[in-house]
C-alpha cells in the first residue's frame, strides 16, 4: 500500500533528508586514501546524533553499522569495518540514513577515494553518469507521471554508455518506514506503471555496473557485489512529489532542491 504524506509528514521527512545531506557532505570533506570504511561510519554517526537524529540502517534486519559502505565491486549494503582500508582511485559508494521525529531520509553517493582525477575514464564515467541518470529520474518524479517514466529515463543512461543496470535492487518509498511502497526499478518503458501523485515519497537510486548486470551475496548475507567483479556505482535521493514538481528533500549544499525550477544538474 502507498502511503501518501501530508505537508507536515512531508516537513519531518526533510529535517531528516537534510540531516543526512550534512552527514554526506562530511564525508565527502574527510575522504582520502588509508582512511577505513568504519572511519566513515563514525563520521556519519557522530553527524546524525549531533543533530538529535537516529541512525536508519544500524540495527536494521540486524545490521550492524550507520552506513552501507561499498567499494569498487560491492554493490549495496557493505558493512564498515577496519580491516577495508580505501586507496587513491577507489570507487566506494556510501549509503547514508537518519531518522528524525519518526521519519526517515535516505541517500547515497558514489565517491572517488583521492577526488575524481585519481581514477581511470571509466570509472569517472560510470561515477559522473549514473549520477546524471538520478537526475533524470527524479526531473520524472511528478504528479500525474508514471513510475515506468522514471525507470526509462535511468536506464536510458545506462543503455548510451553500455552499463548493467542492476535489477534485483531497486528503489522504494520512504516514510515513517525505510522501505514502504511502491517498489521503483531503474529500468522500464515511458507511460507504463503506477500513476503517480502529490502526496508519494520515494527513493530514486540507480545502481550501474561497469559489466554484467548480475549480483551475488557475499557469506555474511549483507554485501552485494558483481558476478564478474567489475566497479559499480550507486546514487540515490528522497524525492517528494509535490503539486509544483519534483522536492529533493537530500539535496546537498551542490545539489538543487527544486530541479524543474534551478535547473537539472548535469556532472
Amino acid at each position: 500500500m502507498i502511503i501518501k504524506k501530508s505537508r507536515d509528514e512531508i516537513a519531518k521527512l526533510a529535517r531528516a533528508g537534510e540531516v543526512v545531506a550534512r552527514a554526506h557532505e562530511a564525508l565527502t570533506a574527510a575522504l582520502e586514501p588509508g582512511m577505513t570504511t568504519a572511519d566513515l561510519d563514525r563520521i556519519a554517526e557522530d553527524v546524525i546524533t549531533r543533530a538529535g537524529a537516529v541512525p536508519s540502517f544500524k540495527g536494521y534486519r540486524g545490521f550492524p553499522a550507520t552506513l552501507c559502505t561499498s567499494p569498487n565491486d560491492q554493490i549495496v549494503h557493505g558493512i564498515p569495518s577496519r580491516d577495508v582500508v580505501l586507496a587513491e582511485g577507489d570507487l566506494v559508494s556510501i549509503d547514508c540514513g537518519a531518522i528524525v521525529e519518526g521519519f526517515h531520509g535516505d541517500s547515497a553517493t558514489t565517491l572517488v577515494v583521492g577526488g575524481d582525477d585519481a581514477v581511470d575514464e571509466r570509472g569517472a564515467t560510470l561515477v559522473r553518469e549514473t549520477r546524471n541518470a538520478l537526475w533524470q529520474g527524479i526531473a520524472q518524479a511528478c504528479d500525474g507521471n508514471r513510475l515506468g517514466d522514471v525507470g526509462a529515463a535511468v536506464e536510458s543512461v545506462a543503455i548510451r554508455h553500455g552499463f548493467g543496470v542492476v535489477r534485483e535492487y531497486v528503489g522504494h518509498g520512504v516514510g515513517r518506514a525505510l522501505h514502504e511502497d511502491p517498489s521503483v526499478p531503474n529500468y522500464g518503458r515511458a507511460g507504463r506503471g503506477l500513476r503517480m501523485s502529490a502526496g508519494w515519497v520515494i527513493a530514486i537510486e540507480p545502481m550501474f555496473n561497469l559489466g554484467s548486470d548480475h549480483t551475488r551475496t557475499l557469506d555474511d548475507a549483507w554485501t552485494v557485489v558483481t558476478a564478474d567483479g567489475e566497479r559499480s556505482a550507486h546514487w540515490e535521493h528522497t524525492v517528494a512529489l509535490t503539486i509544483d514538481g519534483p522536492w529533493v528533500l537530500t539535496a546537498r549544499c551542490d545539489e538543487p532542491s527544486h530541479p524543474l525550477d534551478e535547473g537539472v544538474p548535469t556532472y
